[in-house]
């Protein structure tokens, strides 16, 4: 794998970056095609294996599960916190952030 330093703060991540969009719960009106748990954490761990490091989400994807299920997948295939970075977004959360 490839690394290249982010901006200027000094830490490194893989030159590709794993999008979670496809993790969450599906729901009927809003990503029907997402993946499950399972298969979330087996994608993580090939991604991890592989030498990825760099994992975009967002708290609108899944109704924000896709944050959850990644958070588990990491936490369940023993990743240490600091050996990854979590890029998220938060959008249509008005008046509900933590300050």
């Amino acid at each position: 794998m490839k690394y290249t330093t982010l901006g200027k703060t000094g830490i490194e991540v893989s030159r590709i970056c794993v999008g979670c969009m496809s993790y969450g719960k599906a729901s009927e009106d809003f990503h029907q095609w997402t993946l499950g748990p399972e298969d979330t954490q087996a994608m993580v761990a090939h991604a991890i294996d592989l030498g990825v490091n760099f994992f975009d989400t967002a708290n609108i994807y899944s109704f924000g599960t896709s944050e959850e299920y990644l958070g588990r997948a990491l936490k369940n295939i023993g990743v240490p916190r600091d050996k990854v970075v979590i890029a998220s977004k938060v959008f249509f959360n008005e008046g509900q952030l933590s300050r």
